[in-house]
């Protein structure tokens, strides 16, 4: 096994895992658990949505200069023109722009309304549902246990957050919400 192969599976296991790490960081900063300590915990999530970004584009440049597999830069940067799985990866270049929209929303935040800021970053879901994709169909380690075990996981913790992020907003989880209603 090559260095290139170990560096395609692994940057883009990272990749995955770091966009993981996002999204259930940017749901817990959403539910304003410690809103004193919001901007230093917002620093951790936009590092990490980076992080994402910038693990994405190693496991890219490592598939264009990896010569078993020859992807042109067309195939990596246009959904469904891939030899390869063309289906799985566009999967995974749809992820890539999606990221970098996201990504770039933290930078764009003073110049945009919140409404915008707020659209933009709600499709951080779709980035991470097209790099669960990618991840399960693209991947060649899907059937190892622990990356098995990773996207389980990270979904199940995604989700979950997800539910109480969309329970706190319907009042569900407030002590208020449970008098009214006796």
């Amino acid at each position: 096994m090559s260095v290139e192969w170990l560096l395609i599976r692994g940057s883009g296991l990272v990749a995955y895992g770091l966009l993981a790490g996002s999204m259930a960081w940017g749901l817990v900063l959403s539910m304003r658990a410690r809103p004193r300590a919001v901007k230093s915990l917002t620093t951790v999530h936009e590092g990490l949505s980076v992080g994402a970004l910038l693990a994405t584009v190693l496991h890219m440049g490592a598939l264009w200069t990896h010569d078993y597999l020859e992807f042109t830069m067309a195939e990596l940067l246009v959904p469904g023109v891939s030899d390869w799985r063309p289906i799985s990866v566009a999967w995974g270049v749809l992820a890539f722009y999606g990221m970098v929209i996201v990504t770039a929303s933290f930078y764009l935040r003073s110049r945009i309304t919140q409404r915008y800021w707020r659209l933009l970053h709600f499709g951080a879901f779709g980035v991470f549902l097209s790099g669960l994709v990618h991840g399960l169909w693209s991947g060649t380690d899907t059937s190892h246990p622990v990356v098995l075990a990773m996207y389980i996981g990270t979904v199940s913790a995604v989700i979950i957050l997800l539910g109480m992020r969309v329970a706190r907003e319907l009042g569900v989880d407030s002590p208020t919400a449970e008098r009214t209603s006796a």
